[in-house]
C-alpha cells in the first residue's frame, strides 16, 4: 500500500473535518427548531436564497462571498468558518494523537456532536435529545471497538454519568426550590459516559466543574444579573470530555503516583 505524504494526510483529514463541519452548522441552526437537517438544502437566512454549490465549500465560499449574501447582501454569520476550521483543526489533533483506525473515527464523531451540543446550549439553553439521547447506544455500540473501554465501562459510565447528575439536580432543587440543572445535562453525562466509560465520569465533573466554576465568578463579578444569571453547563461538560480524551487517563495517572508517593513511609 502506498504512502503518502504526511502533509497531504493531514490536509485530507482537515478537508474532511471541514465538510462534516458544514453539516454540523446546519444541525446547530436547525435543530433547536426541530426543523430537518437533511432537506432542503442551505438557504441565506434572511432572504432564502438556496446556495449553488460553489456557494457552499467549506471556509473558501465564505472568502469567496466575502461573508455576505449574493443575492441579498445580508451578513454571512462568522460561526461557519469557525465551525468547519475547528472540526478540522480538532480532527487532525486525534489522528495524531489516536493515529489510523476506528477508535480515532469514533472520537472525532464524538467531538463533533459535542461541538454542536456546545453551540446549540450557548445560544438556546437546550441540549437536543437527538444527540445526547441517540447517542448513548451509539456511545454503547461504539465501546466495543475502543480500547480501554469495555461494554461493562461504558454500562457503568452510562448509569454513573445520568444518576450522579440527577442526584445532584434532585438535591439542588430539594434545598433551593429552583431548577439548576436541566435534564439534558443530566442525558449528556450518560451520554459520555457511554463513550469514555466509567473511568472518565469523576474527572469530566471535575474539569467541568472546576471551568464552570470560573466562568460563573466572573459573570458574577462582571454582570449586573449576579448570582442567578443563566449559565448552561452543557458546553463545560462537553469540553471536560474532549480535555479528558487528551490528557485525562495522564492526568490521573499522575494523581496516582502522587497518592502512591504519599502512601509510602519515610
Amino acid at each position: 500500500m502506498p504512502e503518502f505524504p504526511q502533509g497531504l494526510v493531514i490536509f485530507l483529514i482537515f478537508w474532511l473535518g471541514a465538510c462534516i463541519g458544514s453539516f454540523l452548522n446546519v444541525c446547530i441552526f436547525r435543530m433547536p427548531e426541530k426543523k430537518s437537517v437533511v432537506s432542503p438544502g442551505s438557504a441565506c437566512p434572511g432572504c432564502g436564497h438556496q446556495l449553488s454549490w460553489w456557494e457552499n465549500i467549506p471556509l473558501i465560499s465564505y472568502l469567496i462571498l466575502r461573508a455576505k449574501c449574493r443575492e441579498c447582501g445580508g451578513s454571512i454569520s462568522v460561526q461557519y468558518p469557525l465551525v468547519e476550521g475547528v472540526n478540522g483543526l480538532m480532527y487532525v489533533l486525534f489522528w495524531l494523537r489516536f493515529g489510523y483506525g476506528i477508535p480515532a473515527v469514533i472520537y472525532c464523531l464524538f467531538f463533533s456532536a459535542m461541538l454542536v451540543v456546545t453551540l446549540i446550549d450557548l445560544r438556546h439553553y437546550i441540549i437536543p435529545d437527538a444527540i445526547s439521547v441517540y447517542g448513548i447506544p451509539v456511545g454503547f455500540a461504539a465501546s466495543f471497538f475502543l480500547p480501554g473501554v469495555s461494554w461493562l465501562d461504558s454500562l457503568l459510565g452510562i448509569v454513573f454519568g445520568g444518576g450522579i447528575l440527577y442526584l445532584v439536580a434532585w438535591g439542588y432543587y430539594f434545598f433551593t426550590k429552583r431548577e439548576g440543572m436541566g435534564g439534558g445535562d443530566i442525558k449528556l453525562l450518560a451520554m459520555i459516559g457511554a463513550f469514555l466509560g466509567w473511568q472518565a465520569i469523576p474527572a469530566v465533573i471535575f474539569f467541568s466543574a472546576a471551568a464552570g466554576s470560573l466562568i460563573g465568578v466572573a459573570m458574577m463579578v462582571f454582570s449586573k444579573k449576579g448570582r442567578h444569571h443563566a449559565l448552561p453547563y452543557g458546553p463545560f461538560l462537553a469540553g471536560a470530555a474532549v480535555f479528558y480524551l487528551f490528557y485525562g487517563h495522564e492526568i490521573i495517572e499522575w494523581y496516582l503516583r502522587i497518592l502512591s508517593a504519599q502512601a509510602m513511609p519515610a
